[in-house]
């Protein structure tokens, strides 16, 4: 069973030893953050740091006049007249300094591994600040600048020129997109105090529904009053027990957030493909239409446009239901690849990452993702070579 294991570039630029460390566990290859939300991570075998803080950026050498076009090349459909008269666009930051995805791809390469291309879309802790009116916001008005809303024109166009311009990128044979899809309420943040903001999965979906400037354009759209779904999704999260919605207004807020999910994966997909026709690209995604975040919901229709599907599996007592149920949907030859928790420190247990390998493959998974080697202790690095031994072929 073939397994990649996730990398930062700082975790291999500027380490002589980091490549050859990561070739030495017996990897496919590995999945290399081309552009990531901001973090605060260990590194805890290189030679000039232990602890990198960085901001929303990508870690490429972005082409500015791909970003002053606003768009990919071709793309899979034209830019929305919203979009070509908003004066402001939504461009990354590029961290300082550039290139370092190159490098670290360039030097595990040089080790016989291949190199995915790894891109948070939706996920993105400047630019929601940035441009608010980019922002998920709430049905109580309150802002997310850590999530961009998909329904955005400016983000759409943004998200496009991103996935065509990192599938582009000749150090990358394959190409996975995180949080392409709703992201919501939640997000770890400095000395973070949201504990039992949203009991529940429920409320949790509830408290991510958005009411922003164009997520109103669009429930107007199909005939619904976006003030009665704002104060409905009000009323349900303040009532007393579990919050609920009426059947109606669930069924017009879930319907319409699918289709623009729907949509925008499309749309992003198709620009990577265009940029790189034939690079493999994988989608972050849960089965549950109703998902937010890093793995957030999808149309099985959608996976007829990628190779294949990574799905967060972390907690093993789920993890098998979890690959049973997208496995089902996944059109034939469609990769399904489980990601395992493989670092102790992040409350992993990489002593059964063997059985907890065997089980998501029996239930239909095909590949791993071990999550992370650049976060892996010795001891963690030690349990990920034993599983890529047993598994090999």
């Amino acid at each position: 069973m073939r397994a990649w294991a996730n990398l930062y570039p700082w975790d291999v630029d500027g380490d002589p030893a980091a490549a050859d460390r990561v070739a030495g566990l017996g990897l496919t290859g590995v999945t290399l953050a081309a552009a990531y939300h901001a973090v605060r991570a260990v590194t805890p075998f290189h030679p000039q740091h232990r602890i990198v803080t960085r901001d929303a950026a990508v870690y490429y050498r972005a082409d500015p006049s791909r970003w002053r076009a606003g768009r990919t090349g071709r793309r899979a459909g034209p830019v929305p007249q919203a979009a070509r008269q908003r004066p402001a666009r939504l461009r990354p930051a590029v961290a300082r300094p550039a290139g370092s995805f190159e490098r670290a791809a360039a030097a595990l390469r040089s080790r016989g591994l291949a190199v995915t291309a790894w891109a948070v879309v939706t996920h993105n802790d400047r630019l929601g600040v940035t441009v608010p009116s980019a922002a998920v916001r709430n049905a109580f008005g309150d802002a997310y600048p850590w999530a961009l809303c998909l329904a955005s024109p400016a983000v759409r166009d943004y998200a496009a020129c991103l996935a065509g311009e990192v599938a582009a990128l000749p150090e990358a044979d394959a190409v996975e997109l995180e949080a392409c899809g709703w992201y919501g309420v939640e997000h770890l943040s400095a000395h973070d105090k949201t504990a039992g903001a949203a009991a529940g999965a429920a409320a949790q979906w509830l408290l991510s529904v958005c009411f922003c400037a164009a997520c109103q354009r669009e429930y107007t759209a199909v005939g619904a009053d976006p003030a009665w779904l704002a104060s409905g999704v009000r009323a349900a999260m303040d009532a007393p027990g579990e919050a609920a919605l009426p059947g109606e207004a669930a069924d017009v807020l879930l319907s319409v957030r699918t289709a623009l999910a729907t949509r925008f994966q499309r749309e992003v997909v198709a620009a990577a493909r265009d940029a790189a026709p034939g690079k493999p690209v994988y989608l972050h995604v849960h089965p549950d239409p109703r998902a937010t975040g890093a793995n957030p919901g999808y149309e099985p229709a959608v996976l007829d446009e990628t190779a294949g599907i990574v799905l967060s599996c972390w907690d093993p007592v789920t993890a098998a239901a979890l690959v049973t149920r997208a496995a089902a949907t996944a059109p034939q030859g469609t990769a399904v690849a489980a990601s395992l928790l493989a670092v102790a420190g992040l409350g992993g247990d990489p002593a059964t990452l063997p059985a907890q390998a065997a089980a998501v493959r029996t239930a239909g998974a095909t590949e791993l993702r071990l999550y992370h080697a650049g976060l892996a202790s010795a001891g963690d690095l030690a349990a990920i070579r034993a599983l890529c031994r047993g598994t090999s072929g």
